[in-house]
């Protein structure tokens, strides 16, 4: 099993979410977050300076089996890209076991 991080702008998550449910991969979490980006210059608007620097994205966390990875990941990037820079970032990490806790399946039966 892998569990796949991806890092995306808010604007783009309704599409990620459903090209993710186009591939039937009905179940993950997301999170509001902010973080730090390479620009660090300030802008104005309407006279108000304000930074840059903090970047508000959504935090999506996807466990899939290792079939479904390369597919998974491949609709993430394809319906996050905006070709600008900030566009995110995807992390892949190796899950060593899951458990429904309803059921006490574990393994890929605890993911499905």
């Amino acid at each position: 099993m892998k569990k796949i991080e991806a890092i995306i702008r808010k604007s783009k998550f309704d599409d990620v979410k459903e090209a993710l449910h186009q591939i039937e991969v009905n179940f993950f979490s997301y999170w509001d977050v902010t973080g730090v980006g390479n620009e660090k210059q300030g802008h104005v608007y309407r006279g108000i300076s304000y930074s840059t620097a903090d970047i508000q994205r959504r935090y999506l966390s996807v466990v899939v089996s290792d079939e479904f990875l390369q597919k998974t990941v491949d609709a993430i990037l394809e319906a996050a890209y905006s070709g600008n820079v900030g566009d995110g970032k995807i992390f892949v990490s190796d899950v060593i076991e899951a458990y429904r806790i309803r059921t006490k399946e574990n393994g890929q039966a605890g993911i499905n």
